[in-house]
């Protein structure tokens, strides 16, 4: 049995009284007394993590160094302290139970009523002057400003609340309640008077605050690394970006809705699958321990929610994670979120119509008109769009008719004609067919364009045009030149489709790891018989970029796939022990700047001393800084290795 207890020992803060205790009431225990006496234990700039083993009347340590930490984290930890010193509870458990938002007091303020409210939010800037003080706080729905007293929250002879905790240790950044009533300031804000001031949680980490000096901003959080890394402060301290997904919320809210009154039912489907089906991408792996299986993440939906359709639903849809392994840029992200249909005894004519008006109904909720404006061009989601074959398309923008072409004639105009470098010798008709495209129609369309009547290599899963041979029923939705839609009138002969699956493995023989398996179960739910149906896929994201006006997929995913924090490489502290160094010694070679043992190759011992003296000075570390000729034997250790 173990249980585990925090005990700080930096001066500044407080005492390890906790060691103290903990050897009073096991004064005999020989392991307790050794560890309190040890002189590493009390140095006084750690905090130590104490796991407490019962059983076997052992202590272990493991600590975090205060010098890793900024200036302004260690005040706030001294703050902490002393507000626990005080009796105050920086992280209260207790309910605080609010009646307004920022927007409802300004937007019910009645001139000359005393409102009183309750409000809490975060401390975003404090504005002190003597005995009375201006504060903002951002709560969920934006700022208000409230106006406290030392007299009104502290109406007794104890001035500690004002004097001491709202001046000196809050900190931009913490959480705090008030109450108070609502009133307009000499300057004509609304504000709140403060009769009751409470800290709901204290933070330890200071926020990036944006300063404004002749109208430049300053200390801008902007690096777009930092901020999708760091989504939550990027939230805090930048407007709008909660705007961005409030309008995300909405765009899902109103195609659920959309969904809901044609009497479409939402499921839910696995994430984990054994055949990686429903679109022809690079799928992830994992392992079921359980079953001793590989298992594939989804790549798409659809062909378990057309076994629903065989099942009987009239329509179902899915709005969910799908993950292909591959490449991350502005438009692609390799998890993602998509939105699949399928409607019975319905065709891609029908599906055409019901997606124009359902984009304009999204576009009109989100914006309040059907046009957005993304960058400086005006997208029009009203009703109708264009319609455009795809071999139209291509003979449109590179003068080349590729209808009745073999796979071999489409190569040839693709490498000796158009010069593509991009083509590859495992590519099949549809492949080449979809990287002309690609290459040369698809970015060219910025109003909403159905590109319609794909060949049938590129549409595995789709029913053969009604008129036109060697075509399939399918449509992509094109806007801002990128792909938004894909839809078909579903292929339900199960003999077509199994032949159609089989041309896909001939292509994944030829190496094309996009090319779609056979899907067994998916085939026999076919044979029982599915409907005449139309489907469609929506990405989410795009969908979103489109109706908020953002140009990278980043800015409206929450926690976009980032590649691994970048971190200082540093030798560990054993290593530098190997050297000579003391352990408190390494944390501040670190923060003069030495981080791995190779820094200290051609350095002057003298002047690798006066840095660490420097820490040594600035931090009021107790214990002696180095000597000369130590540096001089860790520097000879360094450069003989």
């Amino acid at each position: 049995m173990a249980m585990t207890v925090h005990a700080d020992t930096c001066p500044v803060f407080t005492p390890c009284f906790l060691l103290r205790e903990l050897a009073k009431k096991r004064e005999n225990d020989e392991t307790y007394s050794t560890l309190i006496k040890k002189d590493k234990i009390f140095r006084h700039f750690r905090f130590f993590f104490i796991h407490l083993h019962i059983r076997t009347n052992r202590i272990e340590i493991e600590s975090m160094n205060i010098l890793e930490l900024s200036e302004q984290e260690i005040v706030r930890r001294q703050c902490l302290e002393e507000l626990k010193q005080m009796g105050i509870d920086p992280y209260p458990a207790a309910e605080f139970p609010t009646d307004a938002f920022s927007t409802d007091i300004r937007d019910n303020f009645i001139e000359g009523e005393e409102r009183e409210v309750t409000v809490a939010g975060r401390l975003m800037s404090r504005r002190v002057m003597g005995k009375a003080s201006f504060a903002e706080l951002q709560d969920s729905k934006g700022r208000m400003q409230v106006y406290i007293t030392r007299d009104d929250i502290c109406p007794g002879e104890n001035k500690d609340l004002y004097n001491k905790v709202f001046k000196k240790l809050m900190d931009i950044g913490d959480f705090v309640g008030v109450k108070g009533f609502v009133f307009r300031t000499q300057t004509g804000e609304i504000s709140v008077h403060a009769k009751e001031l409470v800290l709901l949680s204290k933070s330890l980490k200071p926020l990036p605050i944006v300063k404004y000096k002749d109208g430049v901003a300053y200390d801008k959080f902007d690096d777009p690394e930092l901020r999708y890394r760091q989504r939550y402060v990027d939230l805090v301290v930048n407007e709008g970006v909660k705007d961005t997904f409030l309008k995300r919320a909405t765009v899902l809210r109103t195609m659920r809705r959309f969904f809901d009154e044609a009497g479409y039912t939402e499921v839910e489907t696995p994430i984990l699958q054994s055949i990686a089906g429903g679109a022809s991408a690079r799928p992830f792996i994992t392992h079921f321990n359980a079953l001793n299986i590989d298992m594939y993440m989804r790549i798409a939906t659809e062909l378990y929610l057309k076994r629903l359709i065989v099942g009987g639903f009239e329509g179902v849809y899915e709005i969910g994670k799908n993950f292909r392994n591959e490449g991350m840029d502005r438009f692609h992200n390799p998890e993602f979120t998509c939105m699949e249909l399928y409607v019975q005894y319905k065709d891609y004519n029908w599906m055409m119509s019901f997606t124009e008006r359902l984009l304009e109904t999204i576009c009109t909720e989100v914006n309040g008109k059907p046009e957005v404006m993304v960058g400086d061009k005006v997208i029009s989601f009203k009703a109708p769009f264009r319609r455009l074959p795809i071999l139209d398309a291509i003979k449109e923008k590179t003068g080349y008719d590729l209808y009745g072409k073999s796979e071999e004639e489409i190569r040839h105009i693709a490498v000796d004609e158009l010069k593509m470098e991009t083509i590859d010798e495992s590519f099949g008709k549809g492949k080449l067919i979809d990287e002309i495209f690609g290459e040369y129609c698809e970015g060219t369309y910025v109003q909403p364009t159905f590109i319609i009547d794909y060949p049938v290599e590129m549409s595995p899963l789709t029913k053969m045009h009604r008129s036109k041979p060697g075509l399939t029923e399918r449509f992509e939705l094109m806007v801002n030149g990128k792909e938004l839609a894909n839809a078909y009138s579903e292929l339900n002969d199960p003999i077509d489709q199994e032949e159609r699956f089989k041309e896909q493995m001939r292509l994944a023989d030829k190496g094309d790891d996009e090319a779609m398996v056979i899907d067994r179960d998916f085939l026999r739910a076919l044979q029982y018989g599915m409907p005449p149906t139309s489907g469609i896929g929506i990405g989410i994201d795009r969908l979103v970029m489109l109706m908020t006006g953002k140009e990278y997929i980043q800015e409206v995913m929450l926690f976009p796939q980032m590649k691994p924090e970048a971190r200082i490489p540093q030798s560990s502290v054993k290593e530098w022990e190997a050297i000579g160094v003391p352990e408190d010694e390494v944390y501040v070679l670190r923060k003069a700047g030495f981080n791995l043992l190779t820094d200290l190759c051609g350095q002057k011992a003298q002047g690798v001393q006066q840095k660490l003296g420097e820490v040594h000075k600035k931090y009021k570390l107790d214990f002696e800084k180095p000597t000369v000729a130590d540096i001089e034997a860790w520097i000879g250790k360094v450069e003989g290795m």
